[in-house]
């Protein structure tokens, strides 16, 4: 079986591929487009990062492909719904790289705080500037976070323990951490906020989400930090409020356009201000949690082809059938409709064909069957259960 690796994910990853026995080629770039769909053709497994775009097409043309895996947090450049619909599982690392992001706005937030972007540049200029005048301690400051998920809700408990005092605002309910307090609007948490940061996921409803009135509804001399998704702000207007004076300052990450390989031009509207920190999507970018996420990454890939474990999928049905021994295992993806299991079980019925283990789980429209079964079967049965009207993909795993 083959595994096609692309953006220079972490060796490790690759490596834990081929002791499962997978044949693996490794890019360290994205490929789009026509390339993408011609690279694919024969290729079971396809692990991406944050700049391939895996779309409908891409998943109907690919001829073998089984499983996606987003070496990263995001999965919004991944077709879900076309996946399940072929039968392609698709997993992510939810949790291996969010201390680091945490660690860089945390560092982000003390260097605009402090002003150290512009002192450094002047520094560099042969500038000797000594004065106090606008920086401040982190301590007794106001931190607003944007998105209390795993990065906000951490990044919270550290940033209390350096005694800033945590505002945060989610549209899902959440359990406020330590003396965090929860804010029931947007523009509450941008009135009483010293620092705003945005980690907010990329749904598309977040897109647009911070423009003209959430910046003119921060405080004068706030500072901005987006580390999340680049769609989500409108930079143009933020280097209005930044030019302004408005914003002393603001650390952005992640953009709305990024260049697909290193060493292209990156083209924005804030290069150039010596009052923001400009980082090239590395938020993630520590070794410490790349190698943590080729291995979590690799791992439910493997799992998948191996046992049919769809655990943190974000598109199938979450499902792990403990293995019986001396059996074979069914994994059948199928339809939400009401009668499939019954259906299936029917078939095996019908051929005597007895079920030692069995496990059922549905997500929106696709409901997914791990069946462990008698070693001794006829043909007959498979050729059956592929031909239920409500299948989408049927794999006879060992």
């Amino acid at each position: 079986m083959r595994a096609l690796l692309l953006e220079n994910i972490h060796p490790d990853g690759a490596s834990a591929l081929e002791r499962a026995g997978f044949a693996v080629e490794s890019l360290d770039r994205a490929l789009e487009g026509d390339e993408l769909r011609d690279r694919l053709q024969g290729v079971h497994l396809l692990g991406i990062r944050s700049k391939s775009q895996v779309s409908s097409a891409h998943l109907e043309a690919a001829d073998s492909l089984l499983a996606v895996g987003a070496f990263c947090i995001g999965t919004d450049q991944i077709d879900h719904a076309a996946a399940a619909d072929l039968g392609i599982a698709v997993f992510n690392a939810p949790y291996s790289n969010t201390r680091s992001v945490v660690e860089l706005a945390l560092a982000e937030i003390i260097a605009l705080t402090r002003g150290l972007a512009e002192k450094n540049q002047m520094m560099h200029d042969g500038v000797w500037d000594k004065s106090a005048a606008g920086a401040h301690e982190v301590r007794g400051r106001n931190l607003g976070i944007v998105g209390y998920g795993n990065i906000g809700a951490q990044l919270s408990v550290l940033a209390e323990a350096l005694g800033m005092n945590v505002y945060f605002y989610d549209a899902v309910d959440k359990l406020a951490l330590g003396n965090a307090r929860r804010c029931s609007s947007l523009n509450e948490l941008l009135t009483v906020s010293d620092v705003v940061t945005l980690h907010v996921d990329g749904r598309k409803g977040n897109a647009g989400l911070f423009g003209r009135a959430q910046f003119a509804a921060m405080k004068q001399g706030a500072v901005f930090l987006n580390l999340s998704r680049g769609f989500v702000i409108d930079t143009a207007c933020l280097r209005e409020f930044l030019d302004s004076g408005h914003l002393a300052g603001a650390a952005v990450d992640v953009f709305p356009v990024e260049p697909s390989s290193r060493g292209e031009e990156f083209r924005n509207e804030l290069r150039g201000l010596p009052n923001v920190i400009l980082t090239p999507h590395i938020g993630g970018s520590t070794l410490e949690a790349q190698q943590d996420i080729g291995r979590f990454v690799a791992g439910k890939l493997i799992d998948f082809v191996a046992d049919g474990s769809t655990v943190l999928s974000v598109n199938l049905p979450p499902l792990s059938l403990p293995e019986h021994g001396g059996t074979h295992r069914l994994a059948h993806l199928h339809h939400n409709v009401p009668g499939v299991l019954a259906a299936i079980n029917s078939v095996l019925a019908d051929h005597g064909v007895n079920v030692e283990g069995q496990l059922l789980g549905t997500r929106g429209d696709s409901g997914y069957v791990l069946t462990d079964i008698g070693v001794d079967y006829p043909d007959e049965v498979l050729e059956q259960l592929r031909r239920l009207p409500e299948t989408v993909r049927l794999r006879v795993l060992y």
